[in-house]
């Protein structure tokens, strides 16, 4: 039986970086594994509509990486993680009452400059959340940690290794 694993695809340029984040998940097989990550790095680069398709010109500058994430675990409250080890997924309700998700790789808050308070809040307003933060809210999430690996290639490592 195959194994389910969520992934995220980022797609760095030279004058910007913007990650193209699918919440997808795929059978990780050896035989269709190139098949599917080559579909949704297709799908990341030119079909998301949180961003513009990357151009022709944009190509030689690309780096794109592919983060599999592992090891989820329900923690057993908002604080229950650390810092630069796991991503984490945080489940909300609204102010409208609805229920939202919202979630960071395990690098974001480090690269921010984040502790976990700032980390959470930024994943409250990633989530939709428009109202005041209470304490009260915080306690109220439900926070499943994981952990990520991740392999990276730029154009050029791409072309080197076809020649």
């Amino acid at each position: 039986m195959a194994t389910l694993h969520y992934h995220f695809i980022t797609i760095f340029t030279v004058k910007k970086q913007f990650s193209r984040v699918f919440h997808s998940v795929f059978p990780m097989i050896d035989l269709i594994m190139p098949t599917g990550l080559r579909e949704y790095a297709i799908t990341s680069a030119l079909k998301d509509s949180r961003f513009s398709p990357i151009t022709r010109e944009e190509v030689p500058r690309l780096t794109v990486s592919v983060s599999i994430l592992q090891h989820f675990e329900e923690a057993e409250h908002y604080l229950d993680w650390k810092l630069g080890k796991h991503g984490i997924r945080i489940e909300f309700i609204s102010e409208r009452g609805s229920k939202r998700t919202a979630t960071y790789l395990p690098q974001v808050a480090t690269e921010q400059g984040w502790d976990q308070i700032q980390t959470i809040d930024s994943l409250l307003r990633k989530g939709g959340y428009k109202a005041a933060i209470t304490a009260e809210l915080r306690r109220s999430i439900k926070l499943t940690r994981y952990q990520s690996e991740e392999v990276s290639a730029s154009y050029g490592d791409y072309i080197s290794q076809r020649c």
